[in-house]
């Protein structure tokens, strides 16, 4: 590669140059650059090591790392730092006596130096509360199982839906497809879809000789599915196919709202509920699902993870014998607030609706339904979380080279 031009990045990326190298200067251990917007990063040798782009770090054909840091004569130091005429930061490194090129757009969007918070998510996350006027963000669908795969079309309709749901975790597309079956191929539009013991995908209608209550015409109270696994499922789609009946009005809780009100409200029980472990258990006809995790999870910064509730799938709480009075009081002070009202979205399905939600925060619930009134067909799957985040930093990839070919 000439040196007029820049250098290789250390993945598949594209990243535009907003602000250019101005100055740089060293220590054996210490790269300081000055971008043209008065910014000042400091980069350490080993950082730069081992995120060089060059045929020793990376595998030119994968862009994954080869490079083992333990293997070099020792550790890596400065001899010299310079910006070249592609405005590329090149940095000679000893003992190996290599000089190696870094692109400045690369290293602006990964200036640890001045990162305020590099695990913020892809999307602000917006809890939210319902009533009687409140929906779901809704957008129009139609045509995108038409749409060419990863094109503009494409993420014209995918881009603020995959926004909703990252950051409210749901939105509700219409005018798809109703044939059985197409829920798979709307899917895969956005990622795998994760198979369980319900299939890859499983009909939500009352059936005879049913192995959830779903598959009843009874109501369903506010839940997540699955959390008898040890990850439940991070994503789940819902997609009506036929509905007729009378009743069976659908209900959606954010539960990171309702975990932030019990907190606040009653912050001893919130105590309770991130501490103690219950069970989650499905012990079905032929399969028999049990793992022990708190109702309300955090992370380890804190921030609220994931929720795990579901009475119809608690088995028997298995905890400290000084802890199961106050779990079952801080239960039904949850369980109080799930009745409330103000936090429940309703809507009704119409053929051609696909709701998606985050199953580890949202809760989902259904009014009973008069099964000889009419059909009530929906089609569902799993998918994980991580297939989402995915898909939106691949729109995000393909925005930034558009970017960069109408500017070239």
């Amino acid at each position: 590669m000439s040196l007029t031009e820049l250098p290789l990045t250390p993945d598949y990326d594209a990243w535009p140059i907003d602000v250019e190298l101005e100055a740089v200067s060293f220590t054996p251990r210490l790269v300081r650059v000055r971008w043209s917007d008065g910014r000042v990063s400091r980069f350490h040798g080993i950082w730069l090591r081992e995120n060089a782009a060059d045929d020793t770090t990376v595998n030119p054909a994968t862009r994954e790392r080869i490079l083992d840091l333990s293997t070099l004569p020792a550790w890596p130091e400065i001899e010299g730092a310079e910006i070249d005429a592609a405005g590329a930061l090149c940095v000679d490194f000893a003992p190996e006596d290599r000089r190696l090129r870094f692109h400045p757009g690369w290293l602006r969007a990964h200036d640890y130096d001045n990162a305020a918070d590099p695990e913020a998510p892809l999307v602000p996350v917006t809890t939210w509360q319902g009533g009687p006027e409140a929906s779901p963000d809704t957008l129009d669908a139609a045509g995108l199982l038409d749409t060419a795969p990863d094109g503009e079309a494409e993420e014209a309709i995918l881009a603020p839906a995959l926004e909703s749901v990252l950051g409210k975790g749901l939105v509700r597309l219409r005018n798809l497809p109703t044939e059985p079956g197409s829920l798979e191929a709307i899917a895969r539009r956005i990622g795998p879809v994760r198979p369980t013991n319900f299939g890859q995908l499983f009909d939500v209608k009352a059936k005879p000789d049913p192995d959830s209550n779903a598959y009843t015409s009874i109501a369903l109270p506010p839940h997540v599915d699955l959390p008898t696994r040890e990850y439940h499922p991070g994503l789940q789609m819902l997609h009506c196919l036929e509905n007729s009946v009378e009743g069976g009005q659908a209900v959606m809780l954010d539960g990171f709202a309702v975990a932030e009100a019990l907190r606040d409200r009653h912050p001893e029980a919130w105590t309770t509920l991130t501490r103690v472990r219950w069970c989650y258990a499905n012990t079905a006809k032929t399969t028999d699902y049990v793992w022990f995790e708190p109702m309300i999870r955090l992370d380890a910064r804190g921030a609220l993870l994931e929720v795990r509730i579901a009475d119809f799938l608690r088995g028997p709480l298995q905890t400290a014998f000084e802890d199961v009075e106050p779990a079952y009081e801080a239960l039904m002070t949850l369980q109080r607030l799930l009745h409330d009202p103000a936090f429940a979205i309703r809507f009704t399905y119409r053929p051609g609706d696909l709701v998606i939600f985050d199953n580890r925060r949202l809760l989902h619930a259904r009014d009973a339904f008069e099964g000889s009134s009419g059909h009530r067909w929906l089609q569902g799957c799993y998918m994980e979380r991580d297939e989402i985040r995915s898909r939106y930093r691949m729109i995000r990839r393909a925005r930034r080279r558009r970017r960069l070919a109408a500017e070239a």
